[in-house]
């Protein structure tokens, strides 16, 4: 991969466009902490619950994170126009 096309695909991260999939990513990986809740509760699995818990935390914070960067974006963008 060369030099260009490796900063367009970091700056692809930092797109609004990028950052949309980032999130839709994300959400789509609670599909499975929500599996796993239901698994461990149907077993009755306090490890396994917890173990869900903390993954749903970590997809809310990191969906917080992306929401703030797109804002971020948004801002870059009023600023620029």
């Amino acid at each position: 991969m060369s030099n260009k096309a490796l900063s367009k695909a970091k700056g692809f991260k930092k797109s609004r466009t990028g950052t949309y999939l980032s999130i839709g990513t994300t959400a789509f990986g609670a599909l499975s902490t929500l599996k796993q809740v239901k698994k461990a509760r149907a077993e009755h699995d306090t490890l396994k619950l917890v173990d869900a818990v903390v993954s749903a935390a970590a997809i809310v914070t990191g969906i917080a994170i992306l929401v703030r960067e797109l804002k971020r974006i948004g801002d870059d963008d009023v600023l620029l126009g």
